[in-house]
């Protein structure tokens, strides 16, 4: 039954996820841990006639040792190979696999500086890939299978062989897989579902929302004019459909860079460039993080949100039903991915070109509609079973969007 599953998982992430066309290049970045699956998703695309598949390693044990002991120069540039392979592809329109699986805690203690450093040079020298990667010039897809250092640190206290079991079928009900084959036509229906809500909130094109909650959040967030909100399924530029992250359960859209007010208050712990950072709240004045505060690891916070002056400002705002098939698991997943999609969630960072005729627009232009820039782009979690959000229309009415933590009656 394993194998079927994983076969099942593979499919899906290459027939939906990202569609792959034949005569496309695919380029899969997966740690060396998961090289099995990423064998297999590489079989799949060869069998849906995919041009190459290129392969991009990582290692969690080699990426600790260069952050503690490689000499200061490294962090402060990109290899021109590395540029050419991520550019070059996005450029050519190749799908784009990433294979999310790290330790949470792997780059604990490592010098922040030094991570911030690394972003900030990457950042530069990646610039075409991040550009297109937000625009949807090419199709890309984030998903997750486990690895022992993982699996430990969500299941605590047990075997590893039992913690890794625990973990893919946490990751196995998230993506909507059950070994009946049928987890292409779930996703399918799930799709529909998001579209029909999408529809509705497109429809009210809300000036503003306010969020409160009992952990102390109170933040108005405005909108931009022609704003759209946009689900898990996307188009390309050149019309190829694909799912960024798999699994998703969100509604998002953009901000207005500068309307932001209030405080907002993390109601799970942010796994960031290999830390865990904790009860931590922002302070945000005109769209700008004015204090961060964490309980844990806030060095690593003020890092974060320190990368360039685009990282104290925000870039997405999104809606997940605190009733959902990952939060109902009450699992903390320390992984992004799967925790962003239990919880409504904010991104500090660069926004998503979500306007009306946005993926078209230039980087300018989204700047000019009062959209944010960045380098990075980080998720943390908000939603709590008590959240209200209440929306104001550009015509004056209030409409509840948010009761009890889940979608309004009628949204």
């Amino acid at each position: 039954m394993m194998n079927e599953k994983l076969r099942e998982y593979a499919q899906l992430l290459i027939r939906v996820g990202m569609n792959v066309q034949r005569g496309q290049r695919l380029v899969i970045s997966s740690p060396v841990e998961c090289a099995f699956f990423a064998r297999m998703c590489a079989e799949e695309a060869y069998a849906l006639g995919c041009k190459e598949v290129v392969m991009n390693w990582s290692d969690d044990a080699l990426t600790r040792l260069k952050y503690l002991h490689a000499e200061e120069e490294v962090f402060d540039t990109v290899p021109e190979w590395q540029q050419h392979f991520f550019n070059d592809h996005a450029k050519e329109g190749a799908a784009y696999l990433a294979i999310s699986a790290t330790d949470p805690e792997n780059l604990k203690g490592v010098d922040t500086k030094r991570i911030v450093r690394a972003q900030q040079a990457k950042g530069e020298a990646l610039k075409e890939f991040d550009r297109l990667q937000m625009c949807s010039g090419f199709p890309w897809c984030i998903a997750s299978i486990p690895i022992p250092s993982w699996a430990k640190r969500v299941f605590p206290g047990v075997p590893e062989e039992e913690a890794m079991e625990k973990l893919w079928d946490a990751i196995f009900s998230a993506v909507r897989i059950s070994g009946d084959g049928k987890a292409v036509d779930k996703w399918h229906a799930h799709l529909d579902t998001l579209r029909q809500r999408l529809e509705k909130m497109n429809a009210l094109k809300f000036k503003s929302l306010h969020y409160t909650n009992s952990l102390g959040t109170d933040l108005t967030v405005e909108l931009p004019e022609g704003h759209i909100w946009e689900a898990g399924n996307d188009v390309t530029l050149s019309g190829q459909d694909y799912i960024a992250n798999i699994p998703t359960e969100e509604l998002f859209t953009a901000p207005l860079k500068t309307g932001i007010n209030g405080v907002v208050y993390a109601s799970l712990p942010l796994s960031r460039d290999g830390c865990i950072i904790d009860g931590f709240h922002f302070v945000i004045k005109e769209g700008k993080i004015v204090e961060a505060h964490a309980q844990k690891g806030e060095e690593a916070l003020l890092a974060a949100i320190g990368v360039d002056e685009g990282a104290s400002y925000f870039g997405e705002v999104a809606l997940v039903p605190y009733d959902s098939p990952i939060s109902n698991q009450k699992i903390l997943f320390y992984n992004t991915l799967f925790d962003e999609n239990a919880s409504c969630h904010m991104a500090f960072g660069d926004a998503y070109p979500c306007l009306e005729g946005g993926q078209q627009m230039t980087r300018d232009e989204l700047k000019e509609r009062g959209l944010n820039y960045s380098i990075t782009h980080v998720d943390f979690m908000l939603g709590t079973p008590d959240l209200s959000i209440v929306g104001a229309t550009r015509d004056g009415r209030e409409i509840p969007v948010f009761v009890d933590g889940n979608f309004a009656p009628g949204i």
